[in-house]
């Protein structure tokens, strides 16, 4: 078991909210401290497609854990919108293309935007997990942007040389994705062997 990740998970306003639910599960399960920002849009699209109502540790994972802690997207009063507060990484999972927008802007008028733009100036890993498409050109620029200033885009691209069978196997090659970029170790089938 890990216990030395301390993460903030943000949760924004894309469909695919099934990648947040699950990448947070197993955040906890591995022993992550994990710092969990949810934005108004984000709370829609839970309760819209995973009937999802309490926007708690139970009402998300299925169970209680002291090691989840949740944010109102406007307390920028927080710790973790502070520099000096440690924290190893951040992701956006699933993250919405007015996320990534704002991110490349360097806004910080929200408490995921300003985590996200603390995470960029320490230099600590922040990982967006896009999901719309198609795409514009503006997207494209605004990713290049993130990701020149050291962020990493990993859309939601499920791969399926594993011969995926059901939407978790799907959702689990996305997130065992993230998982290898945080350096969390997993079981999740994402390994290619020909």
């Amino acid at each position: 078991m890990n216990t030395t990740h301390n993460i903030i998970l943000g949760i924004s306003g894309a469909s695919g909210a099934i990648y947040g639910q699950r990448l947070l599960d197993l955040l906890e399960k591995n022993g992550c401290r994990v710092h969990v920002i949810i934005t108004t849009t984000a709370k829609q699209i839970l309760n819209n497609e995973l009937t999802i109502t309490e926007f708690t540790s139970r009402g998300l994972i299925g169970r209680y854990s002291d090691k989840l802690t949740f944010y109102q997207n406007d307390d920028l009063a927080s710790v973790i919108s502070s520099g000096s507060h440690k924290i190893d990484a951040m992701v956006v999972c699933p993250c919405s293309s007015h996320s990534v927008a704002s991110i490349a802007a360097g806004l910080a008028d929200t408490l995921l935007l300003r985590s996200a733009y603390v995470t960029l100036k320490e230099r600590r890993p922040l990982i967006l997990v896009h999901r719309e498409m198609p795409l514009t050109n503006i997207d494209l620029e605004n990713m290049l942007r993130i990701t020149n200033a050291g962020g990493i885009i990993c859309p939601a691209s499920p791969g399926f040389y594993n011969k995926p069978k059901t939407i978790d196997n799907l959702v689990d090659t996305v997130v065992g994705r993230v998982l290898d970029l945080l350096k969390i170790e997993h079981d999740l089938p994402v390994r290619w062997s020909p």
